[in-house]
Formats: C-alpha cells, sequence, structure tokens
C-alpha cells in the first residue's frame, strides 16, 4: 500500500524517537504565562503528568490572543437553530465581551480558581460562554447535557459539588419544549450538596419564575457588566490543574469524572485541527454533536477557538427540522469546509431519503470533507456519504476519556488510502496494541484488547474526579503498563486499526467469540436495510447466540419476513454457520443514547429476561418497551422460555 504521499509516517516515526521534544514543539501554538520544568514528568500523578511546571489559561488561548492579534471581527460562534427559526453570529471581540462579563458575574458570585461551575444548557452559544467564563477564572466547569434527569444531576452535583449552575430556561425540541427549571428542582431535592446559585438565561420559548434568593437573570447580570466595562484578567492556572470533569456513565451506576488538564489539552487540540481535520484559522468547522457530550467540549468549542477557526453551532436534528435535508441547507449557507458528526446522523438521513436526492437542491462545494466518530461506522454508511456527497469520508476513533482521536486518517498530513471499516491508524502519541486476555500481543489480523502503552498522550485524562484507585482499576490494573479502552478488534499488516466492538459486544457462539459488529456490517449491505444491531442472546446449548434487529428503509413496501430471511441467508454466507445467525427482528426503532449510540447491553439484558436499569442517556425510553414487544411476539430469548 503506497503512503508516500503523507507525511503520517514520518510524523509518527519523529514522535517515537522523542516523545517529548515531539509535544514541546507542538506546544509552540500556544501561549504560556511561565515555561515547563519538565514537558512529561513520570513521578508526577497516577502515570505521569504533561508540562509541568508550566502555567497557562484555556480562555486567554481561545478568545483574547485572537481578537489582539487582530481577528476581533472575524465570526467565531455561527449558531443555526432551525427549532427556534434563529440564526446568530458572533465575533471574536464580541465572544470576549460576553465571556469577560459573565466572568465578572460568577466573580461577585464568589467563583474562584479550582471551584465548579456545573453547566445544564441546550445548543445555544451561552453554554460556550458559560464555559470559557469558568476557565477564564480558573474554575473548573462541568457540562451535564441539557435535559438530563434530574436524578442524574443530583449525582454529578454530590460528587463535584458545585458553587453555581448556569442553566437555562429550557431546550428545544423538534415536537416539544423542555423546561430545565423543574429538573434542576428536582436534582437538587435528591443531591446532599446545595450549590449557592443558579444563574437563568431566559429563553422566550418558555420563560420561567425565578427563585427568590438562589436564581440570577443571566442576561441582567452578564449585561450590567458589559455597560459597565469590568475587566476580568485571565487567572494563570498550573498546565496540570483541571479544565473540566465530564461524567461517563460507570458500570456501578456511579457516573465516572473524566478530568481533562488545561495544557496538554489545548496542545494536542489544536495540532489535531490542522494535522487531523485540514481546517485552517477562519474556515468554518461543523461538529454536528452537543457541548455536552465530550465531542462537543473538544470540538464544538475548544479545538475550533484554540486554532482560531469558526464553530458552527447547530440546535436541529438529521431530520425532521424541516427535512433530510438541513445538513445540506446548513453546509450551503455557512460554507462548512469539514462536518464532523455521529454515523447514526447518516443512517437517518439515508432511511428518509435513501436515493440521496436532496442532495441535488443545495452548493456543497465548500465542503472537503466529511468526518465520521462516536460509534463504529459501518461500512455501508460510509459509502453511501461517499457516493452521494462526493467527498473523502474519514472514519476516526476516540473517546470520552481521551478527548481526541486515538487512531484517525490525518487529512492536514496528507490523506491515507481508505480501508472502509477502519478508522486508519494511530495517532502520535498513542501506541496502541492488541493483546488476548491474559495480557499477550497476538498477531495481525487477529481479535483482541485494544490497549494503549501507557504513558498516555496529552488531552487524555489524568485520572477521575477525586478518584485516583478508581481510575486505576478501571483502566489500568487489568493490563499492567496499559490503559484499557475496553474496545475490541485487530490490527492489519498495514498498520490499520479495526475496532468491531466494545468487549462487552463480543459474544460467544459454541465457544468461538464472534463480533457483532462484523455481522452488522454484512447486513448493512443488504439494499432494504436502513440501520440495525446485533446482540448476543443466552442459549442453554451454545452459550449464545445472535440476533439482529433491523431497520428497513422508507418507501421499502416489502414483507419484512421476506428482508428478515434475506438478512439471514447473508450472514450465514458470509460469516458461514459458525456464527448461527438464524433470528432477524424488523422493528420500527432502535433504542440509543441522545449522542446516537445504540443500548446493545440493555437490550441484551431485555432478551435474556435479565434485570436492567433504564439507561440515563436515553432518548425515548418507550423504545425499549417495543423491543421487548417484538421479541415477547416473536418468542425469543426468555420470552420462548416464557411461552413453552
Amino acid at each position: 500500500m503506497d503512503h508516500r504521499s503523507s507525511g503520517y509516517h514520518e510524523t509518527y516515526a519523529a514522535w517515537r524517537r522523542d516523545p517529548e521534544g515531539f509535544w514541546a514543539e507542538r506546544a509552540g501554538a500556544i501561549d504560556w504565562f511561565a515555561p515547563w520544568d519538565r514537558v512529561f514528568d513520570p513521578a508526577q500523578g497516577v502515570y505521569g503528568r504533561w508540562f509541568v511546571g508550566a502555567t497557562c489559561n484555556t480562555c486567554h488561548n481561545a478568545l483574547d490572543r485572537h481578537v489582539a492579534a487582530g481577528r476581533g471581527d472575524q465570526p467565531a460562534i455561527i449558531h443555526d437553530s432551525p427549532v427556534t427559526g434563529s440564526k446568530r453570529t458572533v465575533s471574536y471581540r464580541e465572544l470576549h465581551e460576553e465571556v469577560q462579563a459573565l466572568a465578572a458575574v460568577l466573580r461577585d458570585l464568589g467563583v474562584a480558581k479550582g471551584d465548579r461551575v456545573m453547566i445544564y444548557m441546550p445548543m445555544v452559544p451561552e453554554a460556550v460562554i458559560a464555559m470559557l467564563a469558568t476557565a477564564r477564572l480558573g474554575a473548573i466547569h462541568s457540562v451535564v447535557f441539557g435535559g438530563f434527569a434530574g436524578i442524574e444531576l443530583a449525582t454529578r452535583i454530590d460528587d463535584c459539588h458545585p458553587k453555581v449552575i448556569v442553566t437555562a430556561s429550557c431546550g428545544i425540541e423538534p415536537s416539544r419544549v423542555v423546561e430545565y427549571m423543574p429538573l434542576i428542582a428536582h436534582g437538587l431535592e435528591e443531591a446532599q450538596f446545595a450549590p449557592e446559585h443558579c444563574i437563568v438565561l431566559q429563553r422566550p420559548e418558555h420563560v420561567c419564575a425565578p427563585v427568590e434568593g438562589r436564581d440570577i437573570d443571566y442576561r441582567e447580570a452578564v449585561d450590567a457588566h458589559k455597560n459597565a466595562g469590568t475587566v476580568v484578567d485571565c487567572v494563570p492556572v498550573a498546565a496540570t490543574d483541571p479544565l473540566y470533569i465530564l461524567y461517563t456513565s460507570g458500570t456501578t451506576g456511579q457516573p465516572k469524572g473524566v478530568v481533562r488538564d488545561n495544557g496538554g489539552h489545548m496542545v494536542a487540540l489544536a495540532w489535531s485541527m490542522d494535522a487531523i481535520y485540514d481546517i485552517r484559522p477562519g474556515e468554518v468547522f461543523w461538529t454536528a454533536s452537543d457541548v455536552g457530550w465530550v465531542v462537543g467540549h473538544s470540538y464544538i468549542v475548544y479545538a475550533p477557538l484554540l486554532h482560531g477557526a469558526t464553530t458552527l453551532m447547530f440546535e436541529g436534528k438529521p431530520v425532521g427540522t424541516p427535512d433530510a435535508g438541513v445538513f445540506w441547507r446548513v453546509i450551503e449557507e455557512h460554507r462548512v469546509a469539514a462536518l464532523f458528526t455521529a454515523p447514526t446522523a447518516f443512517r437517518a438521513i439515508k432511511k428518509e431519503d435513501p436515493k440521496g436526492a436532496l442532495v441535488g437542491d443545495y452548493d456543497l462545494s465548500s465542503l472537503r470533507t466529511l468526518f465520521l466518530a462516536g460509534e463504529r461506522a459501518d461500512p455501508d454508511t460510509i459509502e453511501w456519504a461517499q457516493r452521494t456527497l462526493d467527498v473523502p469520508v474519514i472514519d476516526h476513533w476516540w473517546q470520552t476519556e481521551t478527548g481526541w482521536a486515538i487512531a484517525g486518517n490525518p487529512v492536514g498530513l496528507g490523506r491515507l488510502p481508505v480501508k472502509i471499516g477502519s478508522p486508519t491508524v494511530p495517532m502520535p502519541g498513542y501506541d496502541l496494541q492488541v493483546l488476548d486476555d491474559e495480557g499477550h500481543r497476538v498477531p495481525a489480523g487477529t481479535l483482541g484488547n485494544i490497549v494503549i502503552k501507557l504513558p498516555l498522550p496529552p488531552s487524555c485524562l489524568p485520572t477521575l474526579w477525586n478518584a485516583d484507585e478508581r481510575f486505576r482499576a478501571a483502566y489500568l490494573d487489568e493490563f499492567a503498563g496499559y490503559y484499557k479502552t475496553a474496545d475490541a478488534g485487530y490490527v492489519d499488516e498495514d498498520g490499520y486499526v479495526f475496532i468491531m466492538a466494545r468487549t462487552d459486544d463480543i459474544i460467544s457462539v459454541a465457544g468461538h467469540r464472534l463480533s457483532t459488529g462484523g455481522m452488522e456490517e454484512v447486513i448493512g449491505r443488504h439494499p432494504d436495510v436502513a440501520e440495525c444491531a446485533v446482540i448476543g442472546i443466552a442459549d442453554p446449548l451454545k452459550g449464545q447466540v445472535p440476533a439482529g434487529f433491523v431497520i428497513v428503509n422508507s418507501g421499502v413496501d416489502r414483507d419484512a419476513a421476506e428482508i428478515e430471511s434475506e438478512v439471514v441467508r447473508l450472514v450465514r454466507e458470509e460469516i458461514g454457520p459458525v456464527a448461527a445467525f438464524k433470528i432477524a427482528v424488523t422493528v420500527n426503532r432502535l433504542p440509543k443514547t441522545r449522542s446516537g449510540k445504540i443500548l446493545r447491553g440493555v437490550m441484551q439484558k431485555i432478551a435474556d429476561g435479565a434485570p436492567w436499569k433504564m439507561p440515563a442517556t436515553i432518548d425515548d425510553p418507550a423504545i425499549l418497551e417495543e423491543i421487548g414487544e417484538a421479541l415477547r411476539a416473536r418468542g425469543i430469548g426468555a420470552f420462548a422460555r416464557q411461552t413453552a
């Protein structure tokens, strides 16, 4: 395979030769108040810390330095909200003024360096402003996805003890207005810890009544400081001080507070905008996610602003606001250079517009690249996007814990040949290896546990919030000297990485370890299938047997049983009888998190008749009932035993 046109191999080799020198050179893109004593100190923290001794401020690097360099009039944020019918552009200078004023409000409320601020906001520029204002003070933000249930707020409040909550009166869904204050009230009732104040952005779609003595009107308080010209300088913090805490679900039900530091985070993210995404300052970069998720933190907020790009915030859905052409409208209208989204968004568009007919209505000439991440990108979706958009479709793989790509195709260094189904190759900083369950390296092409040799690169989590031991137990103990990704896959003879499933999604059929992702790949090739999910169901003879759930494309009026039998035949032909694939079930919807990940684990528990809890991140709880009904109607899994 010819890689000569790419600088990737040279760059990766340079990191291998001198990891500290490599990251020190990249750190030159960041303003530092004081330089580091050591680029990496292995004696600090759980496995070592980056840029020890340096001081910096993330807000300064995202805003102040761009304004000082003459970029103040350039758009920093474009907010496009089809659910409210509004659009708004905020320049770097305007963003700087608003952030400084909100920082003054927070300072008035006693927020200082090291304090926590919880942000519970919809997809509005004020969510970004709250993050940056917190960072300006050297405080630590913890963003909770807007619309999360009160109990989820409570567990996070009790874990990080925020001094202030910044929120809004409501979020807007295509079919309803979600009132936030009742959810906040429930969270505060359930929590043991009590934040002192709430700063509330009143949205015209729903104005809420303030709580006397607790709630502060965002607009009034911020405008007062803007009118007074209040100056709030950026507070210097250690490069190793936390910038934010982002909670990810834990197996015990207690969420894990992933910590992100200031210095290494800036260095890795700023480098990635050019090297991975091939974006230049001033270009429009659109990450179609939510600020509540890690993708939103890294690539709606911090990376684009650190790089001096224009970030696009979209408050809508890929279909239904108003139709499956809304992404193309946004790209045309705002001259988007690169789009980054989850494969589930494209599956939703493909389901509604299988032939991509709506693309022809728009001028997409500004779009150079489509990036996919957040879940496994099935080949069928990638091929459909390539045909429909006629741009490179780049899959890449990373985690909440890492904050940026573990494996990708670095377009800015020179794009490598695409192997559909692979997020391509490890990025500099990541020594990626595949081990068997006993911790031995496996040959190329062999399925195993994907791990990263310590130390992790800049921007990866140094620990969990106030939980070093939990961090060790969750990520480091199983494979000594390695970070466990909990993903299964393999590396081929060209060094390309293939992520097949979470290790939980590897099923054992009569002693054979099989990837549900591999079966989903095959099912996804059926021309009538829009989306699918495969789970393993307990079986008394084989241990587990696979079951496929399929959604058919809009406009397909064939008999479901016919499609199901074709799907079964496809899997048996492609993977073989070893898969023991005999169950295909047509459903209208699949249960997903709000970020678009399919809840396979819960589906499996329902099928097995095992106890399960309603996931906090679920988009629509009614879908789980539909899955149960579909299994019951067919007498599958635990429902077969009940009806036998």
